[in-house]
């Protein structure tokens, strides 16, 4: 059974069976809230869904934008906002107006499952606005893995908007005091370690600034981790599941030992970091409470801003090395522009990828955005942009590496079955069940390989 017969007949028919169904459960795509009705498009009127920014000023430069190519077009404008985070209902709600022929015009979004939309046949092709992107504005960064992603049999079903890298930060101050070199901090086992040294709860002040609580952040801190141990979702076809293996379990020891509340660790682990939200550990760092976490930019951008004194101390780390030594290097897609099947005004939300990619206009939001906001363009990487600020340079290095890691689902390509895993919070709740006391670490494994095993059994891919 190949990839395309599973898009066309097995995955469609099983989602379809409860309104957008198993792939569509939690979404992978920002959610417009269980009570906010999707706006339905129509002819005359773009209408536009857009991701919540961080910062307001790039928010506000983003709909300036938007509303004066309507009017310029003379097409009324219809623009509202998504939460920027998973598990909604924004794909039952998308397949619903594509169905009804009343979809939104174009959305750009984070935290997207490209592969789920493609799946349930959301998207427009695309591929003559990223062409023309290209021919304007340079390769793609190898770096962010778009065509992994965002095209499929050939064809891309999204545009590359945004480049990132995720940012590894640590007090640089602290470690100095315990007599730290941050170069010597590459592997997990390392920070950990040194999380624990610079840790005074007395003070309140904790090393370890990490949640494996269902969330962006602590779902890829705890994939993050399983990986490092070489543990994976699958075989490298994406069709065949592997995940309860010695490298797992090894990691969810691992995982177990460093959220015990009577262990070792104890001493890093602010109050309550178990149930933490993404905004969670941006506080606690920006508060000077914690010593070491993973995030977007958005902490490093805050912390410029509003010239927090933990800024001068912020040491930016490379992405922590797999055990056995190797490289986790590379960005991703953090923003993505999309025309769902049957927009009433496709042609014109197509032109309207073209003008925010636009250097005048892209350019603008950039520069207020703190990091948040890259070029996923080569061209688009100017010097002007690189002199805003010194770790700029550090994002684009990220997202120039070539054969980058590809993110969650290695070894295999990213897939829709793999998507779901996230959608479902199956890692999160997996390590929830050992650090509660409701399962040993074996059986966690087991448990979470066999929803793995459902979820793509469900959705038409058997097992052997």
């Amino acid at each position: 059974m190949n990839t395309k017969e599973l898009t066309r007949r097995d995955i469609l028919r099983a989602t379809a069976a409860t309104g957008a169904g198993l792939f569509a459960a939690g979404g992978s795509v920002p959610a417009l809230g269980q009570d906010k009705p999707l706006p339905q498009g129509a002819a005359g009127k773009l209408t536009v869904i857009h991701r919540t920014e961080y910062f307001e000023q790039a928010q506000t430069l983003f709909r300036d934008i938007v509303g004066r190519f309507a009017q310029a077009n003379g097409a009324q404008l219809d623009i509202s906002t998504t939460n920027p985070e998973s598990f909604g209902d924004f794909l039952g709600k998308m397949t619903a107006a594509v169905t009804a022929g009343n979809p939104p015009d174009i959305a750009y979004t984070s935290n997207v499952s490209i592969a789920q939309m493609n799946l349930l046949g959301l998207l427009e092709d695309v591929t003559d606005v990223v062409d023309e992107a290209v021919k304007r504005y340079g390769n793609i960064m190898p770096g962010i893995n778009a065509a992994p992603n965002g095209r499929f049999d050939g064809a891309w079903k999204a545009v590359p908007f945004l480049a990132s890298a995720t940012g590894y930060f640590m007090r640089g101050d602290k470690l100095k005091e315990k007599g730290i070199d941050p170069a010597g901090l590459k592997t997990y086992e390392q920070r950990r370690a040194a999380a624990l040294a610079m840790s005074d709860p007395g003070n309140k002040f904790w090393g370890w600034g990490l949640t494996p609580n269902q969330s962006g952040d602590g779902y890829g801190f705890v994939i993050s981790v399983i990986q490092a141990f070489g543990g994976h979702y699958t075989d490298e076809t994406g069709m065949i599941v592997q995940f309860d293996s010695p490298e797992t379990l090894a990691a969810v020891e691992w995982l177990a030992e460093t959220y015990d509340r009577n262990g070792k660790f104890a001493a890093m682990l602010p109050p309550g970091v178990e149930s933490w939200g993404d905004i969670s550990n941006n506080e606690a760092f920006l508060a000077g409470n914690v010593g070491y976490t993973h995030n977007a930019f958005s902490v490093y951008a805050q912390a410029k801003r509003d010239n927090n004194p933990v800024f001068p101390n912020i040491v930016l780390l490379p992405a922590p090395m797999a055990n056995n030594g190797d490289r986790r290097d590379g960005g991703s897609t953090t923003g993505w522009l999309t025309v769902f099947k049957g927009a009433p005004n496709a042609a014109l939300a197509k032109k309207l990828a073209l003008e925010l990619l636009d250097p005048a206009n892209f350019g603008q939001m950039s520069k207020v955005a703190g990091g948040l906001f890259n070029p996923a363009y080569e061209n688009l990487w100017t010097p002007e942009l690189l002199a805003i600020d010194p770790n700029f340079a550090v994002i684009k290095e990220q997202v120039s590496v070539e054969n980058p890691f590809i993110g969650p689902s290695w070894p295999a390509k990213p897939n829709a079955a793999i998507d779901a895993i996230r959608a479902q919070g199956v890692v999160e709740q997996m390590v929830a069940n050992v650090t509660s006391g409701r399962m040993s670490a074996a059986d966690a494994v087991k448990d979470a390989h066999g929803k793995i095993v459902n979820i793509f059994e469900e959705g038409g891919i058997a097992q052997p």
